[in-house]
């Protein structure tokens, strides 16, 4: 199987403070998406998003429940991408919902923004934005999104 049809397996956050959600966003491309990263070999979804949480905010935190699955085709750089996301509940106790959250990694930064105004930033995917909310109070959600 060669590189073109690699699925990404990743773990996503779901961090909420005062109906505030944390996003992660790319410097260059400006697209959100929930904090996170690929799950390596060997550790489980909430072991990997921690892990991702402490390389890319320096900062501890507590994967929680399981809120649902997206798989997410794309288009970056002309070519397709697919990943797999497993979205979780996510804690950063040291994070304030009312400071600017800083990021280790140069690349990336991240901000809060209103829970219910995801439609007004550049949220990928979008399908997932629109479950969220649902998702938290009832978990166990599956979307598929860009097919």
């Amino acid at each position: 199987m060669g590189k073109e049809n690699h699925i990404e397996i990743i773990a996503r956050g779901v961090c909420v403070k005062d109906g505030k959600i944390l996003l992660c966003f790319g410097r260059k491309s400006g697209i959100a998406y929930l904090p996170g990263g690929h799950i390596d070999f060997g550790e489980n979804g909430q072991q990997a998003l921690e892990r991702e949480i402490e390389e890319e905010m320096g900062l501890a935190s507590t994967a929680g429940q399981f809120l649902g699955c997206c798989e997410h085709w794309f288009m970056q750089n002309d070519k397709r991408q697919a990943e797999v996301n497993l979205v979780y509940n996510l804690d950063v106790p040291e994070l304030d919902p009312d400071k600017q959250p800083k990021a280790v990694e140069s690349w990336i930064g991240f901000m809060w923004h209103p829970l219910k105004e995801l439609e007004d930033v550049n949220f990928e995917p979008a399908e997932l934005g629109a479950c969220l909310e649902q998702w938290l109070t009832q978990p166990g959600g599956y979307l598929k999104s860009g097919y």
